[in-house]
């Protein structure tokens, strides 16, 4: 059985469940903008990643393996008795949405991600990254949260977020846990990349993409080549583009769960 250190919350909603999973030194204060018009299509489930709001922190790395979260999601849907879910997974979350539709394509009715270089990393620049992986892991543990701020993901460096959203964001910042990070650090990020199996993906996916990054074109240009009939949504936004375009968001995602939800019913 597998245990769940993930902190999960189902909220109310009109419709199937979405499983909303955000991205590294985020929580599920990434959906702010988003959870009012999501309801009115479908019942939320936003879940933390691990070290993160209020997820767990394990010291054992298990929990930590890309294969390891799949199997929580999994777990996570059978206590909720759900048959068939949506998924929305934003930048690392993405990642492991992505896997997760990949490992169970029969219990996803659609997905929808937004930019994610980690999701979809070249093997150059995933050796780059295992070979720096434990000094990154360290300096994490022994900079602790004041190590935290220094990154250049961390939310309060964001400038192009509505100030609300960025001071939510900030306030669960104090719950990020530096060793748990560490271990993300080690053994989740370097194997986070699904590019390899991205083209045996079968479920029906939504990109909705924040045009200003220009970080992510190369692996947009990638998702658009290779994830099949792969559906793209444009905003004139950057790397949080659910935050920083949530209008064009939350329409793309709520006419794309009413289209898919719809379908199955006929199916």
């Amino acid at each position: 059985m597998t245990d769940i250190h993930l902190h999960y919350e189902v909220l109310d909603g009109d419709g199937p469940h979405i499983m909303m999973l955000h991205g590294m030194l985020s929580s599920r204060a990434q959906w702010d903008l988003n959870i009012a018009a999501i309801q009115k299509v479908a019942r939320p489930v936003l879940v933390e990643l691990l070290a993160h709001g209020r997820s767990q922190s394990p010291e054992d790395k298990d929990p930590y393996d890309p294969e390891y979260y799949v199997r929580t999601f999994e777990a996570i849907r059978e206590k909720l008795g759900v048959e068939r879910w949506f998924l929305c997974g934003q930048s690392f979350g993405a990642g492991l949405t992505l896997r997760y539709a990949l490992r169970h394509p029969e219990r996803i009715f659609a997905q929808v991600f937004t930019n994610s270089s980690s999701a979809l990393a070249g093997e150059e620049y995933l050796k780059t990254y295992r070979s720096t992986a434990e000094q990154r892991a360290q300096l994490m543990e022994q900079g602790g949260m004041e190590g935290i701020k220094e990154l250049p993901i961390f939310p309060g460096r964001a400038r192009r977020l509505p100030i609300e959203a960025r001071d939510a964001l900030v306030r669960d910042a104090e719950l990020l846990q530096p060793r748990g990070l560490a271990q993300t650090f080690r053994y989740s990020s370097p194997y986070l990349s699904v590019r390899a199996e991205a083209a045996n993906t079968s479920v029906p996916t939504l990109l909705v993409r924040g045009a200003a990054e220009k970080r992510f074109q190369p692996n947009y240009e990638f998702a658009v080549a290779n994830i099949p009939n792969l559906r793209v949504v444009e905003a004139d936004a950057g790397h949080a583009v659910n935050i920083e375009a949530a209008d064009i968001f939350n329409q793309a995602v709520t006419a794309w769960i009413k289209e898919h939800h719809h379908a199955s019913d006929h199916n």
